[in-house]
């Protein structure tokens, strides 16, 4: 089975031998999408003060309801991204990894201007992020299937 390490082995951190993986790149790009998600939870909080909404009200006022919208829908695809993000790293390549990340990043504030401006325009970000979690996920399970395949672990 091929070795899927990337870059210097960290053994002067740990006694376990330098076994352990680096994946530098996509660990910070998994921080920055959920500063990005942080921000729109800071959002929310900004509609709420101007409608002057309190928790736990969620309707009431356009603007709140698109900033409400605009982080659950987010926090819908982050699982599904993450997930995603992280075995295509693993079982493929971790910059491309790490670039599909900052696409999906750049998709989910496209969609959250064009959403919080105008429900209609949230397409063209929707479908930025959902490209690039698409190849994630579809590159990291035909990746899995090839090294089963391939290893004879099927």
């Amino acid at each position: 089975m091929p070795s899927f390490t990337k870059g210097p082995a960290l053994g002067s951190a740990r006694n376990d031998g330098g076994n352990m993986q680096t994946h530098f790149e996509v660990a910070i790009v998994t921080l920055l999408s959920l500063v990005v998600y942080f921000w729109m939870g800071l959002q929310v909080a900004g509609a709420r003060r101007t409608s002057g909404i309190a928790a736990p009200a969620m309707t009431g006022d356009p603007l709140l309801e698109r900033c409400v919208r605009i982080q659950m829908n987010t926090l819908e695809w982050l699982p599904i991204y993450l997930t995603s993000l992280w075995l295509f790293a693993l079982y493929w390549n971790d910059r491309v990894a790490a670039l599909l990340g900052v696409v999906w990043s750049v998709g989910r504030r496209v969609y959250a201007f064009g959403y919080r401006a105008d429900p209609s325009k949230r397409s063209a970000g929707f479908l930025i992020q959902f490209s690039a979690c698409a190849i994630l996920l579809v590159g990291a399970l035909g990746r899995i299937v090839w090294a089963m395949v391939k290893t004879g672990a099927y």
